[in-house]
């Protein structure tokens, strides 16, 4: 019987935009962890959660674990840290209960747990994922876009975030952004990146988080004169997320000055075709990124 696993679980930039709730891209940014079968622990509410969720899925007695996990993600920072600790956790219990559930129940529970499916769809698939409701289309995307994060030492957590959207919008202002949401996908699906430019503008979301992050526009306005194909707040922020298919440095170090802050970092990295992976003694090997390098 295993005793002990680690799950790898990548970030999430989601929204890119217009695509509210329902788009999203993996990163190559990781958090890890680790369960052990052992006596009981004190663990936070997340993962206590999870836990309580998934022994009511596969109606089994609860046994006891320790958890820990080896953090890279930046936390209620817009991008997916919740998601992963969920999923390393709901991974990481389904192995050491001999798998008795597949990654799409996997992921079913992680988004019914986070209240919205747009960062759990991606760090569980990998690439560039849509979703409705618990449908999921998951397209690898290739290693030449890069996605330069720029992170405010600025917390925003997501319940906070969504209570200052409006109830309503305009119709010719929701149909500009579903066109742009549209023209995400077919960018992606495509693997024509280019098309990205000017898609990354929508009513739903982004106008209204600007106030919890003044310098929103200005950053998005200086990342796209810089090279970048676009811009947006990544998730609920406070991250804000570049996508480039050149000069990457450029644009990192141009977000940087319109911040105007020296409490802000640049992550540069790439997308993740393989989503969550288990790590036990052996190592999983994927030929996704390698086919579209």
């Amino acid at each position: 019987m295993m005793q002990q696993v680690t799950v790898h679980v990548p970030a999430s930039t989601s929204n890119l935009g217009p695509g509210f709730d329902c788009l999203g891209v993996a990163l190559r940014i990781y958090n890890h962890v680790t369960l052990r079968r052992s006596g009981k622990s004190r663990m936070p509410r997340i993962v206590t959660g999870a836990a309580r969720r998934f022994f009511n899925e596969i109606a089994r007695q609860p046994f006891p674990f320790s958890f820990s996990c080896s953090a890279e993600i930046p936390a209620a920072r817009g991008l997916g840290a919740s998601a992963t600790v969920r999923l390393g956790v709901l991974h990481g219990l389904n192995e050491l209960s001999g798998r008795p559930l597949d990654r799409l129940s996997i992921f079913r529970l992680a988004a019914q747990l986070e209240g919205h499916p747009d960062n759990a769809a991606p760090a569980s698939f990998g690439g560039f994922t849509t979703v409705r409701a618990t449908i999921v289309a998951s397209f690898p995307v290739s290693p030449r876009l890069s996605f330069v994060l720029l992170v405010p030492d600025l917390e925003i957590k997501t319940a906070a975030a969504r209570k200052i959207l409006p109830r309503e919008i305009g119709r010719w202002k929701a149909v500009e952004s579903c066109a742009n949401a549209c023209a995400i996908v077919a960018a992606f699906a495509s693997h024509r990146y280019e098309d990205l430019a000017g898609t990354f503008a929508d009513s739903f979301h982004q106008p209204f988080r600007a106030k919890l992050i003044p310098f929103l526009p200005r950053v998005i306005a200086t990342a796209e004169k810089a090279g970048a194909l676009g811009a947006f707040l990544s998730g609920s922020g406070s991250a804000i997320c570049a996508v480039t298919l050149h000069h990457r440095d450029e644009v990192a170090a141009a977000m940087l000055r319109a911040a105007r802050s020296t409490a802000s970092r640049v992550i540069i990295a790439t997308a993740d075709n393989r989503g969550a992976q288990i790590r036990n003694q052996q190592s999983i090997i994927s030929n996704r990124d390698a086919a579209l390098a």
